[in-house]
């Protein structure tokens, strides 16, 4: 096997994948990756020195979200007529499953999302392997596999992250400052869809509560008002995971900064009406604080905030839950490298990923 596909359909995705791609690139492997334009995934893709064929952007409507996926599946179709890839992997996308199937070539997913049940309808059927966390909470048949950790430590594994104090001097801050880092979604996914995290009126209210005496910064998909703007974070994408390491506190909506809160020992309370078994995992871990509603978020954090062992103590048991997880970047590196043989192995229980990896 000589050429992988690769497709990322968010931000995040970039992460789980650029430590595998580096490593299949230096075993001498040929990758193609192709991209949508969801926020900051083509600018994290450049700071990678990364190549890749962009996709578009998803349209916010529904029959618009219909219609790019017919448009990604006639380009995905012409990839393959031209470059013709021998294994394909995504984050459940269905136009790379069904070209696959089209095409006979292997198909793995990845899929950590339970609530998204109408693309799982549309990506299962013609996929080889699904790889999911092992808090998934579905059972997906014979052909799926799950593994111990979730999607955060393929890039966040000691041996791949070091973190950076540096990021205190592109924050404009001393070095050691305590701050808080909130995170803001769009709302804008499928699965979205009568969802809710904050309402406008609370984001004002915990920004000017929490920033009179700690420094606050903002990351958000849509535009902030203009009350709220002077506390947008201003850095490279691919330095946020810095930033979550040392933060003193995350409150956001959105599931991945949450979970990455949880990998890197970092307090972090997550408001969104959705949920996920990663999510409550990671809660019955004491990892983080898992809320459906705002109501209680500002109390809860001055909580955390006036315990100076919290944080102390969360990196104590991240510690000690690394011990039972997986390196996933080196666990894909050889999964993908040994297919199908690695797949038979797996399945079988014939390898055991924690002492391999």
């Amino acid at each position: 096997m000589k050429s992988i596909h690769i497709d990322i359909i968010h931000p995040a995705n970039v992460h789980y994948f650029k430590h595998a791609i580096s490593n299949w690139k230096a075993m001498g492997y040929e990758l193609i990756i192709t991209c949508r334009n969801k926020e900051i995934t083509y600018e994290l893709l450049d700071l990678e020195g990364l190549d890749y064929v962009p996709m578009g952007k998803n349209p916010k409507s529904v029959l618009g979200k219909f219609l790019f996926l017919f448009k990604c599946e006639w380009n995905i179709f012409k990839l393959y007529l031209k470059k013709r890839p021998e294994i394909a992997l995504s984050f459940a996308a269905s136009y790379v499953a069904h070209m696959s199937w089209i095409f006979r070539l292997p198909h793995i997913s990845f899929d950590d999302t339970e609530h998204a049940w109408l693309n799982r309808k549309l990506y299962l059927p013609f996929t080889d392997l699904v790889l999911n966390p092992e808090s998934y909470l579905l059972d997906l048949g014979p052909k799926q596999f799950k593994f111990k950790g979730h999607m955060e430590l393929f890039y966040l594994n000691k041996k791949y992250f070091k973190p950076d104090a540096g990021i205190f001097s592109e924050l404009g801050i001393n070095e050691n400052s305590p701050f808080i880092f909130l995170r803001f979604v769009s709302w804008g996914a499928l699965h979205d869809q009568g969802q809710m995290g904050f309402s406008d009126g609370y984001k004002m209210d915990l920004v000017k509560k929490l920033s009179l005496d700690y420094r606050v910064f903002i990351s958000s998909e849509g535009v902030l008002p203009p009350e709220l703007q002077p506390f947008q974070i201003r850095i490279k994408p691919d330095r946020v995971h810095h930033v979550l390491y040392y933060a003193s506190l995350f409150i956001g909506e959105g599931a991945t900064m949450a979970s990455e809160c949880a990998a890197l020992g970092t307090p972090a309370i997550y408001v969104n009406s959705l949920d996920a078994g990663t999510l409550q995992r990671q809660e019955s871990d004491g990892l983080i604080i898992n809320k459906r509603y705002q109501d209680g978020t500002l109390e809860k954090a001055y909580e955390i905030l006036n315990d100076e062992q919290a944080k102390i103590r969360l990196k104590e048991k991240v510690k000690a839950l690394d011990q039972e997880r997986y390196n996933l970047t080196d666990f894909l590196t050889w999964l993908v490298t040994e297919y199908p043989e690695s797949k038979k192995k797996l399945l079988l229980g014939e390898v055991d990923p924690k002492t391999k990896f």
